[in-house]
């Protein structure tokens, strides 16, 4: 299911985000916070380069891309304190990256399944998050707005992969893509409805394992079809 190169890379990956919610929670260690964060994207960066010559050059180059604007959106949130317009550039770069996946995730898309149920679903919970929001979102409201539609997109493209790639890249796609969602309404509800306890570490953790996941499906895409 994975090869050597993964499962060892797998390892270290954890190691990053473990390191990087120890120093993330210690006043006494937030100078090193700083390099340990943008290591989680930045060892991803380096695995997809390391290991993606079997996909085509433009999956290549767009996942390239959604990295990048990740790795920036991630620096930009670490610096929201100094500055509010530093939140709204780290979510512009953030929807930059969802935009990317969408792209990717339309490559392969099956026309033959009906994405309405799942909509559905998507609209139910999108509604429900809305209203928690709502009242203090201020300025944001229409950012936010845009960017709930834009990732509730991004999990509606990596739902439409199914059938059409094989079932180990569709699921880890997918629940990469639902991690993501949850990690976004976590910091959400966090910054604009009321403070979560331990919330830094839900949100790191759901959203590295998004990271993981989906680059993992995308680099999995050519494999033989295979169960998980």
């Amino acid at each position: 299911m994975f090869t050597y190169t993964e499962k060892k890379f797998t390892i270290l990956f954890f190691i990053i985000v473990l390191f990087e919610l120890l120093t993330g929670s210690r006043e006494s260690l937030q100078t090193v916070h700083y390099i340990a964060k943008p290591a989680i994207v930045i060892s991803l960066i380096f695995l997809f380069l390391k290991i993606s010559d079997s996909l085509s050059k433009p999956i290549k180059n767009l996942t390239i891309s959604a990295l990048v604007f990740s790795l920036l959106g991630d620096v930009l949130l670490m610096f929201t304190e100094t500055s509010e317009h530093l939140f709204t550039l780290g979510l512009i770069a953030f929807l930059i990256a969802h935009i990317m996946y969408v792209l990717i995730f339309l490559k392969h898309k099956n026309t033959k399944i009906s994405p309405v149920g799942f909509i559905t679903l998507l609209l139910i919970y999108a509604t429900g998050l809305f209203y928690l929001l709502k009242d203090g979102l201020g300025a944001m409201l229409i950012p936010v707005v845009v960017y709930m539609l834009i990732i509730l997109s991004m999990a509606t493209s990596a739902f439409l992969r199914k059938n059409n790639v094989n079932t180990l890249s569709y699921n880890l796609v997918f629940a990469g893509a639902i991690f993501f969602m949850l990690s976004d309404s976590i910091l959400a509800i966090n910054k604009f409805h009321q403070p979560i306890p331990w919330s830094n570490i839900s949100i790191m953790i759901t959203y590295a394992l998004a990271q993981y996941l989906i680059i993992l499906g995308i680099l999995k895409i050519n494999v033989t079809n295979s169960k998980v």
